[in-house]
């Protein structure tokens, strides 16, 4: 078969979209992971965040919990949304206070995940996903569902 550049970009969009959401969900759990549990070098490499402390705490468990959820592919786009909205808000209440550049003002990571996050809840999951394990499972269950019986 001979296939044209489009075709070959379109068959393997789902498996690099996939990939796109498995390592920026991973990375995302990283950070919450190591803010809640000092592991991966801590809370910017110090311990904990300290429990129920506003917004750091609320902002580790959205990280652990939404880039569990992302990873996973479930509920992948509520989670890219909530994990976006939780990057943006970083970003401009804690980064651009102390310069307007995110290069100047070590914002690029929240900058990347606020964006890599809701082109995720843009796009969907990808390929291999919980979500559309139990979208599958689902429509199995309605075709049952809808078969005459017989005896």
């Amino acid at each position: 078969m001979n296939f044209s550049r489009a075709q070959t970009l379109r068959s393997v969009r789902p498996g690099v979209q996939a990939l796109f959401r498995l390592v920026t969900g991973f990375l995302f759990a990283c950070h919450g992971a190591a803010s809640l549990f000092g592991v991966l070098g801590g809370a910017h490499g110090g311990g904990t965040v300290p429990s129920l402390q506003w917004p750091g705490w609320w902002a580790a468990v959205i990280e652990l919990a939404g880039g569990v959820l992302v990873f996973l592919g479930l509920f992948t786009r509520t989670a890219a949304v909530v994990c976006s909205g939780s990057m943006a808000y970083a970003y401009f209440s804690v980064h651009q206070a102390h310069a307007l550049v995110p290069l100047q003002n070590g914002g690029e990571p929240a900058v990347l995940f606020c964006w890599s996050f809701l082109l995720i809840a843009c796009l969907g999951p990808g390929a291999p996903a919980v979500d559309a394990l139990l979208k599958r499972h689902a429509a199995s269950g309605d075709r049952r569902a809808a078969a005459p019986l017989t005896s």
